[in-house]
């Protein structure tokens, strides 16, 4: 947990954002370009929409992608919304002239973002103000990497990985003083890029 300088009862008052990544996807990381969830995937993913609509949750954004959309249709049925698709946090861009996107993955996943180039330093800066000018207790739908980045951005993180958020596990931020600060990291499960 990521403490807030805030007494723990305080924190039920604060206004939050939650990022949420996909349920488990079908099929393995790179075997299809945009798979959608596994029945665990959708399972988790309705867990996850009940502890959202509990914690007070009311709007949503998603990825485009299959996998955050059939994520965030969860949060839509039990809350009688609809989530709106965000370009802004949607996977991390495969720079041009790669050829094999899991291997490069793999790559960037091991190291820090220092050194990556110009064009993945502004689609990180991108996946930051996307979320930063959302209203409060809205639920974003996306992915493992766009979380890191969103969370390493705001604690000064360089690692492109700085924690390992499991299938619909939830991240929790707050504004304090104007700014988004990381107040919980969801909970953590082995991702595998194959």
């Amino acid at each position: 947990m990521v403490d807030t300088g805030k007494p723990q009862e305080s924190r039920a008052f604060l206004l939050m954002i939650y990022l949420i990544r996909h349920g488990e996807p079908a099929g393995a990381y790179g075997a299809h370009p945009n798979p959608g969830l596994t029945d665990l995937g959708t399972r988790q993913a309705f867990a996850a929409a009940e502890i959202l609509a509990k914690a007070g949750a009311k709007f949503a954004i998603t990825s485009p992608l299959a996998r955050s959309r059939e994520t965030a249709a969860q949060f839509e049925k039990v809350m009688e919304t609809h989530a709106r698709i965000e370009t802004g946090v949607g996977e991390i861009v495969t720079p041009p002239g790669i050829e094999d996107r899991v291997g490069w993955l793999r790559g960037i996943m091991a190291g820090e973002w220092t050194g990556t180039g110009a064009e993945l330093d502004a689609w990180r800066r991108h996946v930051l103000a996307a979320v930063e000018k959302l209203p409060d207790d809205t639920a974003v739908f996306s992915h493992f990497v766009a979380i890191n980045v969103i969370v390493g951005l705001l604690t000064n993180d360089d690692r492109v990985v700085v924690f390992k958020p499991g299938h619909a596990s939830i991240t929790k931020l707050a504004r304090v003083g104007g700014k988004l600060k990381v107040i919980e990291l969801g909970a953590e499960a082995a991702t595998v890029v194959t």
